[in-house]
């Protein structure tokens, strides 16, 4: 985090909130180093817990909050010059907590605020519109059991049906139904979500659902009756190793640091 003191909202964030910034602002720039950006149309979102937000008072002091907030990407930078300044803090309803002259996607955080809101260990969610994604997302079958990839990622997986652009915000209630306890929601011929206590878990499920995804679109150009299923026998001894997805994502984090200071340096400014 070495670039910090060249911010001037520094001194009026706390040391937890900055860390999350900086990680999250890591998250989009490692999202356009990957290729899965889409202009300014996708969204990652952190929490902040109240003890560790600091919320401008009337005498112009700063003090602790008492409820979570939220930190997403104003609306129109790009993902590849995003800088933890530069994202907005909100509400669960997607309200400014300071004024910024800035916006945010409302559609974005009907997305964000209904997993943020109903699991308490969604500390971040990425939703994304990747090609190979939204590709399988459109596929009636999903994620089949076709690589090592979507079997350790099945498990994990659920679906929500299109309904449109998400403004309505009666939607965040069938998201949550939808998702249950689960890391991954397929939002059919959309996108794809995943959340993760930390960064690292939230990226490294992504990294290895866009592998799937990719794998299986290349696959089925032999089409559907030319690839191999994997049995339901193997599927369910591969399943219980689902849930270490997110560890490995503690093994890889410091090494996607080391790239983004060497190719993406500035995200922690």
């Amino acid at each position: 985090m070495a670039h910090d003191d060249q911010c001037p909202l520094r001194p009026h964030i706390s040391d937890a909130e900055w860390k999350t910034r900086c990680e999250l602002a890591a998250l989009y720039r490692l999202a356009s180093l990957f290729g899965w950006d889409d202009l300014i149309f996708t969204h990652i979102s952190a929490r902040v817990a109240g003890r560790d937000s600091l919320v401008k008072q009337a005498d112009g002091s700063y003090a602790a909050s008492d409820t979570d907030h939220f930190l997403i990407n104003p609306y129109g930078t790009f993902f590849n010059e995003m800088k933890a300044s530069d994202l907005v803090k909100v509400d669960i309803d997607g309200r400014m907590v300071t004024e910024v002259p800035v916006m945010i996607n409302p559609a974005g955080f009907t997305i964000h605020s209904a997993i943020h809101g109903a699991l308490a260990d969604a500390h971040f969610v990425m939703h994304l519109h990747t090609d190979h994604m939204t590709a399988v997302s459109a596929q009636a079958e999903g994620l089949l059991p076709l690589t090592q990839n979507a079997l350790l990622l099945r498990p994990q997986l659920t679906y929500h049906d299109y309904e449109g652009v998400a403004l309505d915000l009666e939607e965040r209630g069938r998201l949550v139904a939808d998702i249950g306890q689960k890391r991954i929601l397929m939002l059919r011929n959309h996108g794809t979500l995943t959340w993760g206590t930390t960064a690292a878990e939230a990226f490294v499920i992504m990294y290895f659902l866009e592998l799937a995804c990719r794998q299986q679109v290349m696959a089925l150009s032999a089409g559907r009756g030319g690839v191999l299923e994997v049995g339901q026998a193997v599927q369910d001894k591969v399943a219980p190793l689902s849930g270490g997805i997110g560890f490995v994502g503690g093994l890889v984090w410091p090494g996607l640091m080391r790239r983004l200071a060497r190719e993406a340096p500035g995200y922690d400014s």
